[in-house]
């Protein structure tokens, strides 16, 4: 009897390890809109890698930005997500959240789109000293764009904190609040500006790249103690937001379709942006542009957004970041 119930226990055992040998690992990952097509690629054409599904697995998670991700690494809820410069920044001060930067998304570069601050064709304001005293919208408060944006005004003898009345929009709404009187000078992104731009009657007054040429808006980060304890699983899911990229800007009609799913937005609105010349600049393989990096940290640092300076090379990791094949 004893010998039996030893064998059962053997051969149950002997099945649990094949269960947990064969069980594949699982990344977390967060993700938001827009701008993020190596990723969307993954979910919404996950044939196409050939690791995914099969040496591992992604769980998805949606997020409205990139704050709340901070917030749900730094708790253990997410192994790596989509960050800003300056999320990313006072998420390691703040919340003592130790990340390596893995990959890239969008940033901005000579001759691709960069944000910009508009005014309705008939405004009074004709330059950046034009708007002391008026109300210029922001997408949220502490945003990353402030920094650069606060840096240009002040070259133009306009304090953000003192001189202008900062409102909060949203991109979506951004648009409807300057043609409506809301704001004087309002923010315009993609796909928003793509679409203002179509219908008329505004008048851009300045962008991001009048400030700085060398930004960096979103990037892909993993926690450094998912990474250190998960090289390989860290590795392939790397490799496949390189190839991820590489698949976005080689099939542009494909890409198209792949966005318009995740987003909902029809395909005809994309295509008025979506990789050309009038969007965002993306660095082939997914290659973080840690000089970028590191330029938007020393702003947010002027700037006082930031307590203290940091330095971009402490966020990468020697082997494990795009472009990896």
């Amino acid at each position: 009897m004893i010998r039996t119930l030893g064998l059962a226990l053997a051969a149950a055992m002997g099945l649990l390890g094949v269960s947990t040998a064969s069980a594949q690992p699982t990344i977390r990952v967060g993700w938001t809109i827009p701008a993020e097509e190596s990723k969307y690629w993954m979910m919404r054409r996950p044939d196409q890698f050939p690791e995914l599904g099969k040496s591992y697995k992604v769980e998805w998670v949606q997020f409205q930005g990139t704050a709340p991700m901070v917030q749900a690494m730094a708790a253990g809820a997410l192994d790596c997500s989509t960050q800003g410069v300056l999320s990313m920044a006072q998420g390691a001060i703040q919340a003592n959240l130790q990340t390596y930067i893995v990959a890239q998304h969008v940033g901005e570069k000579p001759g691709s789109f960069s944000v910009y601050w508009a005014v309705k064709d008939d405004s009074p304001i004709k330059t950046v000293a034009d708007m002391k005293g008026r109300s210029v919208g922001i997408n949220v408060f502490g945003s990353g764009i402030y920094g650069p944006m606060a840096l240009l005004l002040k070259r133009h003898g306009v304090d953000a904190e003192k001189d202008i009345k900062l409102v909060e929009t949203g991109f979506p709404a951004s648009e409807d609040a300057i043609r409506g009187g809301r704001v004087d000078v309002g923010v315009l992104n993609q796909p928003f500006a793509a679409r203002a731009e179509a219908k008329g009657g505004l008048r851009k007054l300045f962008s991001l790249s009048d400030q700085q040429q060398n930004i960096v808006h979103i990037m892909d980060v993993c926690r450094k103690d998912f990474v250190d304890r998960n090289p390989e699983l860290a590795r392939r899911y790397v490799r496949d937001l390189t190839a991820g990229m590489a698949k976005a800007l080689a099939n542009r009609d494909e890409t198209l379709k792949v966005v318009s799913e995740v987003t909902k937005a029809p395909i005809q609105v994309l295509d008025t942006y979506l990789l050309k010349p009038n969007d965002f600049a993306r660095e082939p393989g997914a290659k973080p542009n840690f000089e970028g990096i590191q330029a938007m940290l020393d702003i947010y640092a002027e700037t006082g957004m930031l307590s203290k300076k940091l330095d971009a090379t402490a966020f990468r990791h020697p082997t494990i970041v795009a472009p990896l094949e």
